[in-house]
């Protein structure tokens, strides 16, 4: 099982408020991936960023991203999405991806709430 990190931790990263590093060397035998839609949610931040901060943020997420295995949102990811979708908003609940919950992953988050309604995925609190 991979961990695959979330949005808010990459973000909190490249603020300097969180030791990224540290934490990834603090459990050095877990594989770590990035949800293709996570690319896109921090992508779209360098890409609304201006001047010296979009190129700083940019190179920040390039180097990222070279460094974790990239899941695709492909149509299984899609399916699941939707079943979980349909589920939790039956519920009043919302999710916003399902890769990690199609592919037996857990999830690195500080937004746990976000994901604690989803049935069976591990949500992991990054310290």
């Amino acid at each position: 099982m991979a961990i695959l990190i979330d949005t808010d931790v990459i973000i909190q990263a490249e603020r300097g408020l969180f030791a990224f590093d540290v934490w990834l060397d603090s459990l050095s035998e877990q594989e770590f991936k990035l949800a293709a839609i996570i690319v896109a949610e921090l992508w779209h931040g360098a890409e609304r960023a201006t001047g010296a901060h979009r190129t700083k943020r940019q190179l920040f997420l390039e180097r990222t991203f070279a460094t974790f295995e990239c899941i695709p949102y492909d149509k299984q990811v899609a399916f699941a999405h939707a079943r979980l979708w349909a589920q939790l908003e039956s519920s009043g609940k919302m999710i916003g991806d399902a890769t990690a919950f199609q592919h037996g992953h857990a999830v690195a988050t500080f937004n746990t709430r976000h994901f604690a309604s989803v049935p069976g995925l591990q949500v992991i609190l990054p310290q």
